[in-house]
């Protein structure tokens, strides 16, 4: 990921829409997993500032391990006094075999050339027990790619098909996968296709302040979404995908 956009994240994600929104549907998702089971050692695979981190072991009281490859994200971690930080890249893991019972990658495995997701699917199942939580999102669908995309270094989208062959190639059972911010596709493709083509802006962060008003909008329609899917629906088409599943 682009380094720069470390100190963008860190001073959105507590307020900002998307990353509101989209815990809170990660957390639907999860919450279901999380009572059946207690999880002794749970690795956060790209932990960027680590405040996911931080929410993860405040909501379901679990031993994060969270693991960056950017130093820029550790640190922020650091500032919140966030234990058992690791540096190191996904795909070349520094623990033995079986080493988690859980295992949680958001937005970090569209960050690899395509083709070489394989590598890092392949290296968290590895470090992940038999029966072991898989919990992983990424970006969607490639007519969304964005001047975001770009700025971020975003290497590649997945659609559901892709997403759950990689994972089952692996030794994934999947049981559950479903896009996510859906109902703003429209918006998105407005933007993405229509005016970033028209206007030809350079590539920026997308991570920027909105009015609280678009702010409030735009998290409400996330809120509904995490509704639809405690409820065990599957969202058809969205802007990201989140994948459920046990290691075999």
């Amino acid at each position: 990921m682009n380094p720069a956009e470390f100190a963008n994240i860190a001073r959105s994600e507590q307020d900002f829409w998307w990353y509101q929104g989209m815990n809170r549907i990660l957390f639907e998702l999860l919450d279901p997993v999380a009572r059946d089971r207690k999880f002794k050692r749970v690795l956060e695979a790209g932990c960027g500032t680590g405040y996911l981190a931080k929410l993860l072991g405040e909501r379901y009281r679990w031993p994060i391990v969270p693991v960056d490859l950017g130093w820029e994200g550790l640190h922020f971690a650091k500032s919140m006094s966030i234990d058992r930080l690791t540096q190191a890249d996904i795909a070349h893991l520094p623990f033995c075999d079986a080493a988690f019972d859980a295992v949680l990658s958001m937005d970090v495995i569209v960050h690899f050339p395509r083709g070489q997701e394989r590598a890092a699917i392949n290296e968290i199942v590895r470090v992940l027990e038999g029966g072991g939580l898989l919990c992983i999102r990424v970006s969607a669908l490639d007519i969304l790619r964005s001047r975001h995309s770009e700025f971020a270094h975003e290497r590649q989208r997945f659609t559901r098909k892709r997403l759950i062959d990689a994972v089952e190639s692996c030794g994934v059972e999947v049981q559950r996968c479903t896009y996510a911010n859906s109902l703003l596709l429209p918006v998105a493709l407005a933007k993405f296709r229509i005016w970033e083509p028209l206007m030809a802006p350079e590539p920026a962060s997308g991570v920027a302040p909105v009015s609280s008003f678009l702010n409030r909008i735009f998290l409400s329609a996330l809120q509904t979404e995490a509704r639809w899917l405690r409820s065990g629906v599957n969202l058809p088409v969205g802007q990201s995908l989140v994948l459920v599943g046990r290691k075999r």
